[in-house]
């Protein structure tokens, strides 16, 4: 039955009832509110029950009422990410270019500082003097190979030093200047270095033809070399010390034994040049020529070591004597003492063993 043909449809309800209604409900809500930010002394947390009703209503409210500005502020990031996607695109590119020149420069110094440290560690037995340049030109050809390093008379340099790397022996210096110095290289074929197979001390004479791998000749021994072998400085002649690495041996293909070079495989920018002149320099010249020899004594054939060692025999005093005439003086007569016999005894046959 509809509400208005029940017995309550001519009910009208009065304003003031209304106003009223609406009064109480706010009253009620306010009274809620007060109780919900009292603290509760009561209970044993200050975190009523009343607090926790209202904050258990209030949370699905707030969301909902938070939710249409955070879906707002999404979409209003989503917008500009999606049009300066093109400025945002370029601006990474820019940082990443530049990335990859320090990146690059940091690899460099890298590379640089390992040098450094693996020429700084050079050390040879016995020690030699010597000093670092750098390489600031090469002179190529086909046979022609020689280098010019920055370091000269200034500092020592003289012709014949040997010059090295930190991988092994680059070759030797040809012509010194000052504040220059010309470097002929082991593949020059005017090089001529005498070397040694470290394995079976065979010596052989490193000869450069203009190509990258030297050639070993005047090889001497039986089978005195085999592939791979380590091929060092021998030190005969005196041009340069002994022991300094010089390459691995190889098997041309014109049959021949050749040198792969230690040198080679970095480049010759930094090297470092021995000041050695002779193995003379490498000994004290001062102590060698200090002779001290031992003291000469002289012994008393005679005497036993295993008796005590007797006081040699003193003079007896001379006495004072008086000069007199020549005319008066007579020789004094000769005394002589009879010889004593020796007895000489016989000497028995011994019969011979049976």
């Amino acid at each position: 039955m509809p509400f208005r043909e029940g017995p309550l449809g001519d009910l009208k309800v009065p304003l003031t009832w209304t106003a009223a209604v609406a009064l109480v409900v706010a009253a009620v809500i306010a009274v809620a509110f007060l109780l919900a930010d009292r603290r509760e002394t009561l209970q044993e947390q200050a975190y009523g029950v009343t607090r926790q009703t209202m904050d258990t209503v209030a949370k699905p409210v707030s969301g909902a009422i938070a939710a249409p500005g955070r879906w707002t502020g999404l979409g209003v990031d989503y917008v500009r990410s999606y049009f300066f996607t093109a400025s945002e695109n370029r601006r990474l590119k820019a940082e990443m270019a530049e990335m990859r020149q320090w990146r690059d420069r940091a690899l460099a110094l890298q590379d640089q500082n390992d040098r450094f440290r693996s020429l700084l560690g050079l050390r040879t037995d016995p020690p030699i003097p010597m000093t670092a340049a750098r390489v600031v030109s090469d002179s190529r050809g086909p046979f022609a190979n020689t280098r010019l390093a920055d370091a000269g008379s200034e500092r020592g340099v003289e012709v014949g030093n040997p010059v090295l790397n930190e991988r092994g022996l680059v070759g030797r210096v040809v012509g010194v200047a000052k504040g220059a110095s010309r470097v002929l290289l082991l593949t020059d074929i005017a090089s001529r270095t005498p070397v040694m197979i470290d394995r079976t001390n065979a010596r052989a004479i490193l000869t450069g033809d203009g190509g990258p791998n030297p050639k070993l000749e005047y090889l001497r021994g039986v089978d005195p070399i085999q592939q791979g072998d380590r091929v060092v400085t021998s030190g005969d002649g005196g041009v340069v010390p002994r022991g300094l690495p010089v390459g691995a041996a190889v098997k041309g293909l014109d049959g021949r034994w050749r040198v792969v070079l230690f040198a080679d495989q970095s480049s010759i920018d930094y090297v470092r040049i021995l000041l050695f002149k002779d193995f003379a320099q490498l000994a004290d010249q001062k102590q060698l020529e200090t002779h001290s020899l031992p003291p000469v004594t002289t012994e008393d054939p005679q005497a036993s070591i295993l008796s005590n060692p007797t006081p040699p025999p003193q003079a007896p005093p001379q006495a004072p004597t008086t000069t007199a005439p020549a005319s008066s003086a007579k020789p004094a007569p000769a005394q002589t003492t009879p010889a004593k016999p020796v007895a000489v005894k016989p000497v028995t046959p011994t019969e011979p063993p049976r």
